[in-house]
């Protein structure tokens, strides 16, 4: 029996999958946890409204797909634009954001307009917001408060309709409180919030995600599709992934390279052994039960190893 079948829900692809640009993680979502069943239901809330929107979550946890996800739904005619503001260089931020006109500066024989400019009837998806310098981000409040924005060398304002998608892994209202993010700003992206839960807190979702990852490298590859040993599957579900659906796709690509037969066994992951927390909550579990041999068996292990 495949995870599809066992594990029930097929995941949400994009129909221009195989022409995007980005990593086989940023093509599909999956919806099967039940935080994650909530967390549609209020993007699919937020997608048709005009709000700007900010969505919070780790490096990692596909962030970039939920934006993508909320464009769809605006069935607003322009384009998807998704700029990484960390990769904005500080001296040519204004031209890269916004534009520049026609001999603005050597080499510029012509004009152009920018990410927002492209971005001109979509949406703008900012990742890592944070990071934009303070003076671009009160041009940029401008911008989307005015409809207008004014290219580097530009006389006159060109008015632009853009829908801002936000993202960030850190607190900004921490980044507000000490000065270093813009509070107007702040409270512009708050009118629409989506919190994307880390994948240790979506475990409902791990093991579809594993098996599109798997499905996807394997047809890349060649390869026949393995399944998913049982001990394999325990072991997915009980990671932490500090990396998030990233590292997910890492351990997945790795396992198919290094198995031979067409299981995947949990040798073949890469995963470090149970953490010692993973260990204490088996153990608490096992003490509070009324399995009165492995109680004793294990205060024996315990008390041999002075612990208690």
């Amino acid at each position: 029996m495949s995870l599809h079948e066992t594990f029930g829900q097929p995941l949400l692809t994009f129909p221009d999958a195989e022409k995007s640009p980005l990593s086989i993680r940023a093509k599909a979502l999956v919806f099967v946890d039940p935080r994650s069943r909530q967390l549609r239901e209020d993007l699919e809330s937020l997608a048709p409204r005009a709000l700007p929107v900010l969505i919070r979550g780790e490096t990692g946890s596909g962030k970039e797909l939920l934006a993508r996800h909320i464009h769809r739904g605006s069935d607003r005619s322009g384009l998807f634009v998704s700029v990484n503001c960390g990769a904005i260089s500080p001296t040519y931020a204004d031209a890269e954001l916004f534009g520049y006109a026609a001999g603005s500066h050597s080499g510029a024989a012509s004009s152009r307009a920018g990410w927002f400019g492209s971005a001109n009837g979509g949406t703008l998806y900012l990742d890592e917001i944070g990071d934009l310098p303070l003076p671009i981000q009160i041009k940029l409040l401008a911008a989307l408060e005015n409809h207008e924005v004014t290219r580097v060398g530009a006389h006159q304002p060109s008015p632009v309709d853009v829908r801002l998608v936000a993202a960030t892994s850190i607190d900004l209202a921490q980044a507000v409180a000490v000065g270093k993010f813009h509070e107007r700003l702040f409270h512009y992206l708050n009118e629409g919030q989506l919190e994307l839960p880390a994948l240790r807190e979506r475990v409902g979702d791990i093991l579809s995600l594993a098996e599109y990852f798997l499905g996807i490298y394997s047809q890349r590859l060649g390869l026949p599709v393995p399944l998913i040993s049982e001990e394999a599957q325990r072991l997915l579900e009980q990671h932490s992934w500090p990396g998030n659906t990233r590292e997910l796709e890492n351990v997945i690509h790795f396992a198919l390279l290094v198995s031979s037969g067409d299981e995947i066994l949990p040798e073949h992951l890469n995963l470090p052994v149970a953490s010692v927390v993973q260990i204490a909550h088996q153990a608490r579990q096992i003490l509070s039960s009324g399995n009165e041999v492995e109680r004793a068996a294990l205060t024996r292990l315990f008390q041999g190893l002075g612990a208690v």
